[in-house]
């Protein structure tokens, strides 16, 4: 994802405020990618707790949910972590048949993960709270 950022050089600085930005120049793109992707890295395990959280779903399905969301960019990405999850007792799996081919294995949650995931969420409402209160102070407004 590109952003669009102006930055405007200081009256009695030689060089602009920010270094991708040249003499004269008052449009920087800037890429978020870096940003996006650390905190989608830190949360996607519990996103994926989640999703599975309402009953349970084959894979694929995981996968639509969370792109729909913006939460994840590949299924590359989710397959391994679905493998970690079941190792670590976060999810149990079942193979059911399908009409459409082979069969698909299904997840559901534990009660290790719905006990990970209600933990994660008490303590990502007062973290996502404090990001954004320092995010305001500093930046005189909202995020």
């Amino acid at each position: 994802m590109l952003e669009f950022c102006v930055y405007a050089t200081a009256p009695t600085a030689q060089k602009p405020l920010h270094d991708c930005a040249t003499q004269g120049t008052v449009h920087c793109m800037v890429l978020n990618d870096t940003v996006s992707t650390n905190l989608r890295k830190g949360v996607l395990e519990y996103c994926v707790l989640a999703t599975i959280g309402d009953g349970e779903m084959y894979g694929l399905d995981i996968a639509n949910g969370l792109q729909n969301r913006g939460l994840l960019t590949s299924e590359g990405t989710l397959y391994p972590l679905l493998a970690r999850l079941r190792r670590n007792g976060l999810v149990e799996t079942s193979w059911q048949e399908s009409a459409q081919g082979a069969p698909r294995r299904y997840y559901t949650l534990t009660d290790t993960g719905s006990a990970s995931l209600a933990a994660f969420a008490s303590v990502w409402e007062t973290f996502s709270a404090s990001v954004s209160d320092t995010l305001k102070s500093t930046t005189g407004g909202t995020p």
